[in-house]
């Protein structure tokens, strides 16, 4: 368990962080270790199957990892309050909730799988792959589910470390079953999908068992758990918009998916494998603002509203340097990195575009995500769900639409940053006017917090 609410503001954002930073990665080394594997031995067709199945993914899990972060920061806001009582019934609640989510989703999805396919356009050369991946993948999402709901419990207390951990040793049996399925026991598609299913399974009951032995009175026990409908209307409250936002981002995904599907296999290809890499450049952001988060919401909850200025500050110079060198290391690296995917030289071409465009304005994305953390720390979860609305919907997609018709792909590519910045701009203004500092689980009322001024 960390407290949040004494010490350095920057230091315990950067130790926050780190873990999680860490294990985010390892979780996103599911995704491209299968995309290698596949990509490497099995060809670019079942490379853009895997890839065409991601944003389906999202999308059925997005409301409910929306809900699930809204609890994290109700079990963070009473966890700097001290209130230990409400703390382990904000996790017996968010567990029961997970575990009938991740039943319903399996089901729902398999049964809808190929009419998504169909709706999204994908080449019916990809169809038979694409469905096998997803099918097999869905049926795993109690455990998926499962993980994700320890994981924010341990960070809602502090620990960031415990995640880390499991998820390396996870990654490490999914790069030994994506080997041993596709390579020697010739599983083809269907080995990559069960590899992670299985490593993402031995995640959730290794964190289990940790978190009955260490933290006992917040533990997973199915006999003695209870659901509070009080604290689970705390969670919708804050956790809905996220969800929803979350939702309409995913569905986002797909709408471009179903744009990126249009120019053929290579794109597809090239999109899956230029994502996988810049999912990866993404996380400091948005964990340097999911740490911000967890930050704000336990000062938030002991009233010490003069450390979320300091920690805002100290977290946009943080996150910010490590954009610019991530940046510059994937302009000079970019062909290097989508060879690692695929031989297919106009693969690697139009992957790499994809990288030089995008990755000049990952600043843009930063900046937007480390305000978006103070807000949804704050539980003021709405009217930033509104903003990614607009720059989704309104911005990104019939910006990729219509310069896709003129640029080709470079078109889809060139909307992203774009969407990017409208986003920025949108959350430093409520950040700066809005009424967000009022909006947590005990509705204090602020007292000398001011906004920052952003040079």
């Amino acid at each position: 368990m960390k407290d949040l609410t004494e010490g350095n503001e920057g230091k315990l954002i950067f130790q926050f962080a780190v873990p999680m930073l860490l294990g985010n990665v390892f979780h996103q080394l599911y995704n491209i270790v299968d995309s290698v594997i596949v990509g490497k031995f099995l060809g670019k067709e079942a490379l853009a199957a895997v890839g065409a199945s991601f944003p389906i993914i999202y999308a059925v899990i997005a409301l409910v990892i929306g809900i699930g972060s809204g609890a994290s920061v109700v079990i963070s806001q009473y966890f700097g309050a001290k209130d230990y009582d409400k703390v382990k019934r904000a996790a017996d609640t968010i567990n029961i909730f997970l575990l009938f989510a991740g039943i319903f989703i399996s089901i729902v999805g398999i049964l809808s799988s190929e009419w998504l396919f169909t709706l999204l356009q994908l080449p019916e050369e990809l169809m038979p792959q694409a469905k096998t991946y997803l099918n097999i993948y869905l049926a795993g999402m109690v455990t998926f589910f499962g993980f994700n709901g320890t994981a924010s419990i341990l960070r809602g207390i502090g620990d960031s470390k415990t995640p880390l951990y499991y998820l390396i040793i996870s990654t490490i049996f999914n790069i030994v079953f994506d080997l041993l399925f596709v390579l020697v026991f010739k599983w083809g598609i269907a080995g990559a999908a069960w590899a992670t299913v299985l490593a993402q399974a031995g995640a959730f009951a290794t964190a289990v068992i940790h978190l009955n032995r260490t933290h006992y009175i917040f533990g997973f026990h199915i006999r003695g758990m209870k659901f509070d409908k009080e604290l689970f209307k705390e969670s919708i409250r804050i956790g809905l918009p996220s969800g929803f936002q979350q939702t309409f981002v995913a569905l986002g995904m797909m709408a471009l998916m179903g744009i990126v599907n249009t120019f053929g296999t290579n794109v597809i290809a090239a999109y899956t494998a230029a994502s996988r890499i810049d999912s990866l450049a993404s996380m400091p952001a948005m964990n340097f603002a999911a740490a911000l988060a967890g930050f704000v919401g336990q000062n938030i909850g002991a009233k010490r509203f003069d450390r979320v200025k300091r920690g805002l500050i100290a977290t946009l110079k943080m996150s910010l340097a490590i954009c610019v060198i991530m940046t510059i290391f994937i302009i000079i690296e970019g062909e290097w990195l989508m060879g690692i995917f695929t031989a297919d030289s106009q693969v690697v071409e139009i992957g790499h575009r994809y990288l030089v465009i995008v990755s000049v304005f990952y600043i843009f994305y930063s900046t937007m995500f480390i305000f978006g953390g103070v807000l949804r720390g704050a539980g003021a979860t709405l009217i930033p769900m509104f903003i990614s609305l607009f720059s989704l919907w309104i911005i990104r997609i019939p910006l990729a639409y219509s310069l896709s018709s003129v640029m080709g792909e470079d078109g889809i590519w060139w909307a992203i940053p774009i969407a990017w910045f409208s986003g920025m701009v949108g959350s430093m203004i409520y950040y700066r006017f809005g009424n967000w500092k009022n909006k947590g689980v005990g509705r204090a009322k602020h007292s000398g917090l001011d906004v920052v001024e952003v040079e």
